[in-house]
Formats: structure tokens, sequence, C-alpha cells
């Protein structure tokens, strides 16, 4: 079964607001910030909330065996590009 591409979107939509999050905890923690100021919790539970009904119909088990074959296939690729940089 084909996972539908609006689910798709909103899970790269998600992801990258994960991303992006992470980037500006990083950048606070270094600056010795506070952490988890309000902003940062309010976006992450807005995405969580956007993303509860979409992520109840998605197929999870097809989703793990694609990720599962992406992963082998990414360290593969690592694989060989470090056999070719150390010849």
């Amino acid at each position: 079964m084909q996972m539908p591409a609006i689910a798709a979107h909103f899970l790269a939509v998600i992801a990258l607001i994960c991303a992006v999050a992470a980037l500006h905890m990083i950048r606070l923690r270094r600056s010795g910030q506070v952490i988890f100021n309000g902003g940062i919790l309010l976006a992450l539970g807005l995405a969580i909330a956007c993303a509860v009904p979409v992520l109840s119909h998605l197929p999870w088990a097809e989703i793990a065996a694609e990720v599962s074959d992406q992963t082998t296939a990414a360290i593969q690729l690592l694989y060989a590009a470090y056999v070719i940089l150390t010849l």
C-alpha cells in the first residue's frame, strides 16, 4: 500500500519542525540560556497536536520496512564512500 502524499508531506513538515527546534535548543544551550522556554514547548505541542490525526491513519509496518531499507542503503553508501576515500 502506498502512503498518501498528504501524509508524507505532514511527516516532512513535522521532521523539519523537530530539526529546527533541536537546532534552536542547541544554540540556546551553547549560549547558556534556558533550554525549554515557552515558545519551543508551544511549537512542539502544536506540531504534535496537528500530527496526531494524520499519524493514526498511516501504515506503520510499511513505513518501518521502507525506513529499514533506506537505512541499509545509507549505510552501504557511507561504507562505499569510506572505502573509496581510504584507497
